[in-house]
């Protein structure tokens, strides 16, 4: 399940960044293949503007995206979009949510997550804080925080799909709003586990980013030609 009905304003693009190229692809494509390529990955749902759906068909289409099964509408909010998804996948097996904005994902972590996904129920990506962190209520530092147990979260977040639904009722029922799936999992108290990143997968949200994404791409190349 991949939200991609953002408006990328911090990309200051004037359009849906995802539409941004990364090498000769746009950014979303580059993260669409990751499961394309992925013999586990049944089928992908989109989220998406509708009045982007015409120009995302003809992108699927150019770069032979198969697996696309279904395009729903997005919401305003990232949760919405996750929900609109999740009403549309019919299945009970373990569903991923990754966003549309994180082209370099590695395979052998989604394989990761998913293992631990279908024997915890719910599991999420990240990496470990490596700088100093401090805790600074209005801009005043309070404590200095044990960074060994801090973890920088990222995405594919995967759930067995009965765990994501009643996590999802739960917070529509409590007009609740999260910031990523795995906070509303947590609010129905279902401990959910940690599965060690890659400090690569990085989401292309600024200008800055979009040039660390071209070096990336490089390296991901020359890792594919050897």
């Amino acid at each position: 399940m991949i939200p991609a009905a953002g408006s990328g304003k911090r990309m200051g693009a004037g359009f849906n960044k995802l539409f941004l190229k990364l090498g000769e692809k746009p950014i979303f494509i580059h993260t669409l293949e990751a499961f394309q390529q992925d013999p586990n990955c049944r089928e992908i749902i989109l989220a998406v503007k509708n009045e982007e759906k015409h120009e995302i068909e003809a992108y699927l289409h150019q770069f032979e995206i198969t697996k696309v099964t279904q395009m729903v509408e997005g919401g305003s909010e990232r949760q919405y979009s996750v929900d609109a998804c999740l009403s549309a996948y019919k299945g009970d097996g373990v569903v991923l949510v990754h966003d549309a904005a994180r082209p370099f994902i590695r395979r052998a972590v989604i394989h990761a997550l998913v293992q631990e996904a279908a024997v915890s129920g719910a599991a999420i990506v990240g990496v470990k804080a490596k700088d100093t962190m401090k805790l600074a209520p209005k801009g005043i530092v309070q404590e200095t925080v044990n960074r060994d147990h801090l973890w920088i979260v990222q995405t594919p977040q995967a759930f067995r799909a009965e765990v994501l639904r009643k996590a999802s009722t739960q917070a529509k029922a409590d007009q609740f709003l999260g910031t990523d799936e795995s906070m509303l999992v947590e609010r129905i108290e279902y401990p959910v586990k940690m599965v060690e990143g890659t400090y690569d997968n990085v989401k292309m949200t600024t200008q800055e980013d979009l040039a660390i994404g071209e070096i990336l791409l490089k390296r991901v190349q020359q890792e594919e030609e050897v």
